[in-house]
């Protein structure tokens, strides 16, 4: 590792400090606002906190094979870096917070600059990068990207984000797998949204992080402070500051030099020595000392940084001050606080920006040339666009599974166990995981024939003991399933890391992870924010539904389709028949591969076309399978939301649309209705999300004018007759089909699951729950069958 450029270092630390606090200023104070008084908002005080971090960061210590989740609070200096190198423009910092500027908080899919990580919901960017290290290690441990060295996956978090139980989880996931080439760098500036940090949590985020193997490195004091040690009467000074609690240090900093005299003279300042050392600095000098913690000082952060030079984790607990360098330092409310345009003019005197030149990149900087030389060599920006690019894989056809009577969850694990078996570009590049859960939703057979994954070797203890079992548990560097606890956010980040593959290593992965489909919601924040990422996976949530029924309402999902239609870079399928799920998880394998820019699907005015990630939500009640299909449009019909399963007569009083494992309710009720009700149909939806998202999108499309936009449940519902009541039917709540009665102006009956379940068989609770054949029977038979017309 070369010296540090110490001096061309603290320009760039000058110029980020400056840049983020114009950034937020113009935003508040100068930018004309179309909602009144209304605060833009930024962060000027965690952004000061994390400059120095993030210069000794991005301007030495970073490699350009190295990937960064920045702290949500931290954007203004994100961007502030990319700008200072060209990479980002002036207009997207002047409009910061506005339409179309750069973001709140780093956005990979938001923000025009390399972003590695979005980060926003704390906690999870800080976990982000550990699971990244994950897919990079079996990346490398496939041979798949030899010729490239393992870069650091590193996190930049706010003390307060430790407060997520998230970070835990996933702390004890990497332990797990042998994790390395992760870096935690933690801005412990010891102030929160509200409030000041405990006493004494340092010694208790490094009890955990050694605990879990990681290296420790706690950056507390600077240079000048060291020095300051080492003179006559420091070791008492270092044992103040040492003693002094987090609140006290904070209100000091803020009151500045002269009350940091005063209280260091009344508590230590009796003692000769020291009280000569403070006598040697003037009040600013005393406060410079003062401040002088470890995570401000360049020395100390890039020789931190370049003394770890092994792939073991490491955290460095990096001591800062909230708002560093600014009038807001210190001080209990500076979070959301905002400098005035007095303090704002002050920082720019102080910094040297000359007046109209405050958005100048190099502003102030005595030697432009020479400081421009430094900034071309600067490593981690030195090769350009970080992101990468990747051919998709070819998508064999997958045949359905030929049994007569199965459920949709069996029949993922067989369609998944074929194509383990056929092999093939694709197959091998599928990569399985589960929150241990990976037998319960069928992820055996896959798991038997490619094996679980781990760095080194770990045999299958009770094979070898010839302990008979179905399930071969062989680890191996080759094996393509990881193995996860019981932590659905650690499912999803998972997911999310190796569905970034693509993009962050050049290497396509085809995730797939499994779980059962109540607890999507208790990873459902990790699920969107790996959503946001755009990365791409499927995601299964099965068993599902009351139809689960002995379990009890604990097991059992009620708003899961919902979350599906409602989530954002999320296809959602409930399919009821295994042709369906072959025909959707082959799909869903192209889906996931998709990139750029595409025009509206003139089919179903599907306008997210580009691709994205997958949900299906499987269940386990067997379904007898149809025998044929004769409609020619019923493989399109699947992958676009609906298809007719019994197309209804031209004089129908009655339609059921169903969802799902009650295929066979709707069915049935269909043929009992068929003698007394003219033309009954029965429409076969596997998908109410890509259903609505086509009729919303094609009636967008006509308010802009092009009138011969039509969806695909336009096409479907139009020909009904006005007098033709729908009856919805599925195992979830009720709201995810009755909108079909808006698409045409129909009488709507939707049926549904709105309580929590309970024990039962499943004749029991569908029954109770009113979604048997038995129920819509009854509420087709209290529905007209022609139109009314009323007096008057």
């Amino acid at each position: 590792m070369s010296t540090p450029p110490i001096p061309h270092l603290r320009i760039v630390q000058q110029r980020l400090l400056w840049l983020a606090c114009w950034t937020v200023h113009n935003a508040n104070a100068l930018r004309p606002k179309d909602d009144g008084d209304i605060k833009v908002g930024g962060h000027q005080a965690s952004s000061a906190s994390m400059v120095s971090l993030m210069t000794a960061l991005y301007f030495h210590a970073l490699r350009p094979e190295d990937r960064v989740a920045v702290k949500p609070h931290a954007s203004p200096v994100l961007h502030a870096a990319h700008y200072l190198m060209g990479r980002q423009s002036r207009e997207n910092l002047e409009n910061f917070r506005a339409f179309g500027g750069a973001q709140s908080y780093p956005s990979r899919t938001k923000d025009s600059i390399d972003v590695d990580f979005s980060t926003g919901s704390v906690g999870l960017g800080a976990a982000m990068p550990l699971f990244a290290a994950l897919t990079q290690d079996y990346l490398h441990a496939h041979g798949w990207i030899d010729g490239r060295p393992a870069g650091r996956m590193v996190a930049l978090i706010g003390d307060a984000e430790l407060d997520e139980g998230n970070i835990y989880e996933a702390l004890q996931e990497g332990w797990k797998h042998d994790l390395r080439n992760t870096w935690w760098v933690i801005d412990y500036n010891r102030q929160s949204l509200d409030g000041v940090m405990r006493e004494g949590l340092w010694r208790r985020i490094e009890a955990i992080f050694t605990a879990f193997d990681w290296r420790v490195v706690r950056l507390k004091y600077g240079a000048l402070q060291r020095a300051a040690f080492a003179e006559p009467g420091g070791e008492a000074l270092r044992d103040w500051i040492d003693a002094c609690p987090n609140a006290l240090y904070s209100a000091l900093t803020y009151q500045g030099g002269a009350a940091w005299r005063a209280r260091l003279m009344d508590d230590i300042g009796d003692q000769g020595k020291t009280a000569a050392l403070f006598d040697r600095r003037s009040d600013a000098d005393l406060a410079a000392l003062m401040e002088n913690l470890g995570g401000h000082c360049l020395e100390t952060l890039c020789e931190g940084f370049d003394a770890v030079a092994d792939d073991r984790p490491t955290v460095f607990l990096a001591y800062t001050v909230k708002g560093h360098g600014t009038p807001l330092a210190g001080h209990k409310d500076n979070h959301a606080g905002l400098m005035t345009p007095a303090q704002m003019a002050d920082l720019q005197t102080r910094l040297g920006v000359p007046e109209g030149q405050e958005w100048e990149p190099l502003a102030g900087v005595p030697d432009p040339d020479a400081f421009r030389a430094f900034l071309d060599d600067v490593p981690f920006f030195a090769a350009g666009s970080r992101r990468t690019r990747t051919d998709p894989l070819p998508v064999p056809t997958l045949p359905a599974p030929q049994d007569r009577v199965q459920s949709t969850q069996a029949g993922f694990g067989k369609i998944l166990d074929a194509l383990a078996k056929d092999g093939g570009p694709l197959s091998d590049r599928v990569l399985t995981m589960s929150p241990d859960v990976t037998v319960s939703t069928n992820l055996g057979p896959w798991v038997n024939r490619r094996g679980l994954f781990a760095r080194d070797a770990q045999p299958d203890t009770f094979r070898d003991q010839k302990v008979p079992s179905t399930q071969k548990w062989a680890f191996s560097p080759t094996g393509q399933h990881i193995e996860l606890g019981i932590a659905e956010n650690n499912l999803m980040l998972m997911l999310g890391a190796a569905g970034l593959s693509h993009s962050l290593f050049g290497q396509r992965l085809i995730p797939v992870g499994t779980l059962y489909d109540p607890f999507v919601a208790r990873g459902l924040d990790a699920l969107n924010y790996a959503c946001y990422q755009d990365a791409r996976f499927v995601v299964v949530g099965t068993p599902s539904g009351v139809t689960l029924a002995p379990e009890g309402g604990a097991h059992q999902s009620v708003g899961t389709p919902l979350i599906g239609m409602s989530q954002d870079g999320l296809a959602a399928f409930e399919p009821a028949f295994l042709d369906e799920l072959a025909l959707i998880m082959g799909w869903s394998f192209d889906y996931l591969q998709r990139d750029g820019d595409a025009a509206p699907d003139e089919r179903t005015w599907l306008r997210d076309e580009t691709g994205g990630s997958v949900y299906l939500r499987l269940s386990t009640r067997p379904v007898e399978q149809p025998l044929r299909r004769d409609d020619p449009g019923f493989a399109q019909g699947v992958i676009d939301g609906a298809y007719w399963l019994r197309p209804p007569g031209p004089n129908a009083d009655v339609v059921i649309a169903y969802q799902g494992c009650v295929a066979p309710a709707a069915i049935e009720a269909a043929g009992r209705l068929a003698g007394d009700r003219r033309d009954i149909g029965v429409l076969s939806v596997t998908s109410a999300d890509r259903l609505n998202a086509g009729w919303t999108a094609a009636r967008r499309a006509r308010a802009r004018g092009q009138t011969g936009a039509r969806s695909l449940a336009e096409r479907l519902l139009d020909g009904l007759p006005r007098h033709c009541t729908l009856i919805t039917v599925i195992d979830g709540h009720p709201a995810t089909l009755a909108w079909l009665g808006s698409v045409a102006g129909h009488r709507t009956v939707p049926l549904g699951v709105e309580h929590f379940g309970q024990t039962g068989t499943i004749a029991d609770l569908h029954r109770h729950y009113g979604i048997d054949a038995d129920a819509i029977t009854a509420a087709a038979r209290l529905t007209p069958g022609r139109p009314v017309r009323f007096a008057g």
